[in-house]
């Protein structure tokens, strides 16, 4: 016989490795097995969606519930609302703006009470929070409505009763009927990177106007905005956009 070396073997086009076969034998018996191919992709689907959701919550939007009347009659208590979280990072707050931030230290005197929600609501709230939709603690942040922006001089009131901004008077349509604009008198400008927020239910809201005394005077640093919410989801019912109201302050000139 010829001692020159012989070629190695190659391997038919049809082989394939061991563990290709293995993985080939299971993905068979999964397909054969009604359970287990719906488990399979059941399991898919979810891994899916939450991925999905942790793009959604870090970027784009999450939902909140009102925990007081501080907003009425734009929201009611245990309304829900959809949040931008663009905002105000990439899109900019605007006075008008029906905003949510986090206690920038001392609005929140005591943790309130968390409202249990029972029903199509409470299933929809743990399924919201189980895919980091929606926020537990939305009772450890605040919603208020932007009055004023940085540079802007936000006085209470004129001889008519009424807000001025940069000496232009304004008149709400989004106060709750009945409420004036505001019973504490205050003269402010809005520093850089911060907000002036005020309640649309005026006599019932420990907004910026209450807050002078601490160290951030009353305004809302930019840090601790969450987002603009822009939809109230719940009650169906009262689905609605929420305006920021444009028309009052177009003629607000910017300092």
């Amino acid at each position: 016989m010829s001692d020159l070396p012989q070629a190695p073997l190659r391997r038919n086009r049809r082989e394939r490795p061991e563990s290709n076969g293995v993985i080939a034998k299971i993905m068979k018996k999964i397909k054969r097995n009604p359970i287990a191919s719906f488990i399979v992709d059941v399991l898919v689907i979810v891994a899916a969606a939450l991925v999905l959701s942790l793009i959604i919550k870090t970027f784009l939007i999450r939902s909140f519930f009102i925990p007081s009347g501080s907003m009425m009659d734009t929201l009611q208590i245990d309304d829900r609302i959809i949040v931008n979280e663009l905002v105000p990072d990439l899109v900019a707050l605007n006075r008008g703006d029906v905003v949510v931030f986090k206690d920038p230290g001392g609005w929140l005197y005591a943790e309130p009470e968390q409202v249990e929600s029972r029903g199509l609501v409470g299933l929809g709230d743990w399924f919201m929070e189980a895919f980091g939709l929606s926020a537990a603690d939305s009772s450890q942040h605040l919603v208020k409505r932007v009055i004023g922006v940085g540079g802007d001089h936000v006085i209470c009131c004129d001889t008519e009763g009424k807000l001025t901004i940069n000496g232009v008077p304004i008149t709400e349509p989004y106060i709750l009927e009945g409420v004036n604009p505001s019973d504490k008198e205050f003269d402010v400008t809005v520093p850089d990177n911060m907000f002036w927020v005020m309640g649309d239910n005026r006599s019932n809201s420990e907004d910026s106007r209450f807050h002078g005394d601490l160290p951030s005077k009353g305004f809302v640093p930019k840090d601790s905005v969450v987002g603009r919410a822009f939809v109230l989801s719940w009650p169906f019912e009262r689905w609605a956009w929420l305006d920021n109201y444009p028309d009052v302050f177009k003629n607000v000139p910017n300092n």
